[in-house]
């Protein structure tokens, strides 16, 4: 069952199209990424998705409701954390919590919040002196704490580190678990293709693809690359005769093997027929970075 569409979403500001004809669906029950560059419109899109903007065309449905006309409606059933956030320094941890509790109608327990997001130790911490996980768990659980049936997450791990990121993501999986449907947008591509089950690749206002990640990196080229030191010297030839194998380089000490199929099964066979061990071994495939390439002609750091 579709939870929110999207169908032709126009937004301009001035002489700046921010979005053009953006069409898409989210499930129920799904985490669904909105993928792009910065500037793409994933923000005006999301944002119209809640309500904040009205858009200049198209149409938007929430749980089957206009979330402009019918914004006290979907008040509850939807929980955002926005791109930047921010809450007063000396405001502490609970006292937010328990703030935000008295909005909704029928509040989640925000002392359970507090426990399910690892935040009991720093109950009575000010916001100002949390790290950048810690504020990012806190407005998680406010965003939570309506008991919504929809996330909206914008940007949750911009300037985390990697490992307050991975913690997060964790804490994204746990939000679905719980049965709420999440639609995360990001620019991050381990993000996306480690949370999501569909995305939504948006360039320069438009959508130019959605699709799983798998589905997403099958549009790229198959081909995958197989790399290693070779213990004893191996002629070229016996890789280039597999019909698995297009190419074979070597770069410095390391043999570059190029092919499809079963690439790694066919070198390694040959390898071991002639005693040859192969160190530092490493397999290369197409991920998401190259779908993404494949499907707007850049990378999308080059975007940002």
């Amino acid at each position: 069952m579709a939870i929110i569409e999207v169908t032709n979403l126009h937004k301009r500001y001035r002489d700046h199209v921010a979005v053009h004809d953006v069409s898409l669906t989210v499930q129920r029950g799904e985490i669904f990424g909105i993928l792009g560059p910065n500037g793409a419109g994933k923000t005006t899109t999301v944002e119209c998705v809640e309500g904040l903007r009205a858009p200049d065309g198209g149409t938007v449905r929430v749980l089957g409701k206009d979330p402009r006309a019918d914004r006290t409606h979907l008040r509850t059933k939807i929980g955002v954390q926005l791109q930047e956030s921010q809450l007063p320094d000396r405001l502490r941890v609970g006292e937010a919590l328990q703030l935000y509790s008295t909005f909704y109608p029928d509040p989640a327990d925000w002392r359970r919040l507090l426990s399910d997001w690892g935040l009991e130790a720093k109950r009575d911490t000010p916001f100002g002196k949390l790290s950048g996980g810690q504020k990012q768990r806190l407005f998680i659980a406010l965003a939570l704490i309506g008991n919504p049936e929809i996330a909206v997450l914008d940007e949750l791990t911009t300037g985390l580190d990697p490992q307050a990121r991975r913690d997060t993501w964790q804490l994204v999986e746990e939000i679905r678990e719980r049965g709420v449907t999440v639609l995360l947008v990001t620019h991050f591509m381990a993000e996306a293709e480690r949370l999501c089950d569909r995305i939504a690749v948006i360039d320069a206002g438009r959508v130019v693809a959605v699709d799983t990640p798998s589905g997403l990196v099958s549009r790229v080229d198959a081909e995958q690359t197989v790399r290693f030191r070779p213990s004893a010297p191996l002629a070229e030839h016996l890789l280039t005769d597999l019909p698995e194998v297009s190419s074979v380089r070597r770069v410095g000490g390391q043999l570059v093997v190029s092919g499809t199929g079963n690439l790694l099964h066919a070198v390694t066979s040959v390898l071991a027929r002639h005693q040859v061990v192969a160190a530092d071994l490493r397999v290369e495939q197409a991920d998401l970075d190259d779908a993404f390439v494949a499907l707007t002609g850049r990378k999308l750091e080059e975007s940002k």
